[in-house]
């Protein structure tokens, strides 16, 4: 293995390179536009992208391209050689700063809900000069936004971009009332960890649910899963650890701090947790990480599952995003200090979090919203559908003081009693951690635990940034218009903790009992992706959205469309998978078992015998077979019979009401016969194999 520090950002046009080759006043000017979100003189720009060329052609590239997210939580990418012809023949290597600042895309064939016809086919890519451009196989990448002809956003990144600069507006003008007239810039970080499977690819390459939906659509449950806690944190083993040293060497040389990698709970799973970056480097380094686990996995001939849900019955995958706002003099805003309760700053932003995260559930419910995270929320160690805050004792026995007006002594601080004196002694945190909260405070950042695996990250964070930049907003409006600055700040924290605290529960979020609570205060329950996309076009998100100039009304309408259509689509792709696999697998594989069973019981009747557990594992194996056969025929019945209409809302309402009910029962009968059928003759592999094969 190289050395880290050799290989570290080796594949990127980082700061610096840019310092090594780039003349003072342009590198200058460009570190002006990276550090403080301001514009690049276009004269620049041309010098920028020979630079970025020559770096590029020294180390074996032949194409650019400009690399964009598009709203189907993916990546996309058109190359373009450097090459330009010569009159004699010949060809030279070019690149200006035009092809560098802009390029043009098809806008019409990714998905864009209704913001462009057919006919309307030109897009832009336009760069993002805050995020280092890097190499991918033999290619200059340039991080990009992408928005239509007529400027609507296209992408996933536009909008990140704005919500970064409008809760960095807000965050300002409150820090500016505390004096603090050295932030001019205040930037939201994340650090996403990354959960996943590894399987097989020879079994993989058997099961077409997993190559066509990326998840098990059959499977009956093992003797063993999870349930002993031996796969977590335990040793791993050699071949994922082969998988993972790679991992590490791919993603270092990206400039991606990749920092922790372990077991997970469910067997072959794992994790990939990052160290925190700004939120839009962060969302462009983990739509790289996973393009490259898929990538490296095949190499060690595994495959990567991201899928939310891909086994029943263990835990699903989640991408827990840890955020929080720092200024640019690097002071973290989310930063308790030793007394938090003397922090009347930190407090107040604190307090805006709270407010966010309650008058806007319903955003952070729909920013997570699939049809694969439907399946993993409120499963396992998956946090619920409903939204609420973990604070944790002392915090919340803070706010507690300051809404009765009483004194608060703090928790006092106290080392580790483990009992061997030998061990060293090390002071005991004052509140402890919640996995089942979806959105606990850690220390100094807030964990949104609810982001699917699969997912983008840029959709949770442009809520979180609005809905926080609005509480900042409403601050600020009311203490930039105090006399008395600090008895209005006082009042304020304490009429938000009180109007507020509905949304604060330290206790376990998977009870019965907590839903029920959670009802009584007033809190949402969207439990599929079909109550809670709808959200976006609700009248005061619209307006929170186009207050702050991060997305228009028709923005958010195409993004629950595509959202609603990619959800259809998907139900779909999985009932069709489900029906090929009944009809042209499973059932002819249980119809020869069938008839292997009545030969063998007829030849002990002739011979004079009664087979009474032949005799009743051919009535089940009967009776089970032609259920799953009446529901493969009920399920392509309500597929065929679906209405052909352009509302999205209605066909994905069809898909969870109708289609999905069918789609259990049909699993539940298949997974009933390969319980009682030879294992042999099974035709694809089942749970044990593919969790404890690696």
């Amino acid at each position: 293995m190289s050395r880290i520090d050799e290989i570290f950002g080796t594949n990127v046009f980082n700061d610096r390179i840019m310092r090594e080759r780039l003349p003072k006043e342009t590198y200058r000017a460009l570190h002006h536009t990276i550090d403080n979100g301001r514009p690049l003189d276009p004269q620049l720009a041309s010098v920028v992208a020979n630079a970025m060329k020559d770096w590029a052609l020294e180390k074996g590239v032949t194409h650019y391209t400009h690399w964009f997210q598009p709203l189907n939580s993916v990546t996309a990418e058109k190359h373009d050689a450097f090459i330009s012809p010569l009159p004699d023949g010949s060809i030279i290597q070019e690149f200006s700063g035009k092809e560098l600042v802009r390029g043009e895309a098809d806008a019409s064939s990714l998905p864009n809900g209704g913001l462009r016809s057919t006919f309307e086919a030109r897009g832009y890519t336009a760069w993002d000069p805050t995020s280092y451009a890097f190499i991918k196989d033999h290619t200059l990448c340039i991080p990009t936004a992408y928005c239509s002809w007529g400027g609507e956003a296209l992408d996933k990144k536009t909008p990140l971009l704005r919500s970064m600069e409008a809760l960095s507006r807000q965050a300002v003008r409150i820090l500016h009332l505390f004096g603090r007239m050295d932030a001019v810039r205040v930037m939201p970080t994340v650090g996403p960890e990354q959960e996943y499977f590894l399987i097989d690819k020879d079994l993989f390459d058997r099961r077409s649910d997993l190559i066509f939906a990326g998840r098990t659509l059959f499977g009956a449950k093992p003797p063993k899963g999870q349930e002993l806690g031996d796969h977590f944190f335990g040793t791993i083993k050699p071949r994922v650890q082969a998988f993972m040293q790679e991992l590490n060497e791919e993603l270092w040389k990206l400039g991606i701090l990749a920092k922790t990698e372990h077991n997970e709970a469910a067997p072959s799973q794992h994790e990939m947790a990052p160290i925190y970056s700004i939120v839009n480097i962060a969302c462009d380094h983990n739509q790289l990480t996973m393009e490259i686990m898929k990538k490296v996995a095949r190499r060690h001939n595994l495959v990567c599952l991201l899928a939310e849900k891909p086994f029943d019955g263990v835990n699903g995958s989640g991408k827990h995003n840890n955020w929080s706002m720092f200024t640019n003099t690097g002071y973290n805003l989310l930063e308790p200090g030793d007394s938090p309760h003397e922090s009347a700053q930190f407090l107040l932003f604190l307090t805006a979090v709270i407010k966010a995260v309650d008058d806007y559930q319903d955003l952070l419910r729909a920013s997570v919203a699939s049809a694969g995270n439907d399946h993993r929320l409120g499963g396992f160690e998956a946090p619920p559908a409903i939204i609420s805050i973990f604070l944790g004792d002392e915090l919340t026995d803070i706010l507690r003081a300051l809404e009765a007006g009483s004194a608060y002594n703090g928790r006092e601080k106290t080392d580790m009693t483990i009992g061997v004196h030998m061990l060293p002694k090390f002071p005991r945190d004052t509140t402890d951690r919640n996995r089942t909260s979806p959105f606990a405070f850690t220390g100094n950042k807030f964990e949104f635990r609810s982001v699917g695996a699969s997912d983008s990250i840029a959709d949770a964070n442009v809520v979180l940034n609005t809905i926080v930049a609005e509480s900042l907003r409403c601050f600020a409006d009311e203490l930039e218009q105090a006399a008395d600055f600090r008895s209005t700040l006082h009042d304020l924290i304490v009429r938000t903790i009180k109007e507020h605290k509905r949304i604060i529960f330290n206790g376990n979020n998977y009870t019965d009992e907590w839903i029920k609570e959670a009802e009584r205060r007033g809190l949402l329950r969207l439990d599929s992706t079909v109550d809670a996309l709808p959200c976006y076009v609700a009248e005061k998100n619209i307006a929170l959205f186009e207050r702050h100039q991060v997305l228009s009304r028709s923005e958010l309408r195409s993004r629950m469309d595509i959202g609603l259509d990619a959800y259809a689509k998907t139900l779909k792709i999985e009932a069709e998978t489900m029906l090929m696999m009944t009809r042209r697998q499973i059932l002819p594989a249980v119809l020869r078992y069938i008839g292997t069973v009545a030969e063998s019981s007829s030849l002990a009747r002739a011979a004079g015998q009664t087979l009474v557990c032949s005799d009743s594992l051919l009535a089940q194996l009967c009776t089970n077979s032609d259920a799953l056969g009446s529901c493969a025929d009920r399920l392509e019945t309500v597929l065929r019979e679906m209405p052909r209409t352009g509302d999205t809302l209605y066909t994905a309402q069809v898909m969870h009401d109708q289609v999905l009910p069918v789609m259990s029962k049909l699993r539940s009968y298949a997974d009933q016969l390969e319980c009682i059928t030879d294992r042999s003759v099974w035709p694809f592999p089942t749970y044990d194999q593919l969790l404890f094969s690696v």
